[in-house]
């Protein structure tokens, strides 16, 4: 029982000390988490209405020049719109991984 007391009172010393060390190095970089925020929330947005846009226009064009029983304007609605989720989702893990690598260094 002791000697799990102990081992918890040196780690302690070592979280405080890396808590401070995040929180300086994050004044030292004075990024605005606000603006950050709205940043990441445009290229989000962006990334996702893009293609589904650009699956929309294909879409359009295609069943102009060759009418067929299906809608292609619909499928490549979804199709533009799943590929939008993927990207949008790669660029949030990519920067979520970033800050998971910023926490990590000493």
């Amino acid at each position: 029982m002791s000697d799990d007391l102990s081992k918890n009172e040196k780690r302690f010393p070592d979280a405080v000390d890396a808590v401070e060390k995040r929180k300086l190095r994050a004044r030292e970089r004075k990024k605005d988490p606000v603006w950050f925020g709205l940043g990441m929330f445009g290229m989000v947005g962006w990334a996702i209405a893009i293609p589904t846009v650009l699956g929309i226009f294909l879409g359009v064009w295609i069943d102009l020049r060759w009418p067929g029983p299906w809608s292609w304007t619909l499928m490549l609605l979804a199709v533009g719109l799943l590929l939008g989720c993927l990207n949008a989702g790669f660029w949030v893990n990519r920067e979520r991984r970033m800050i998971d690598r910023e926490r990590e260094e000493p």
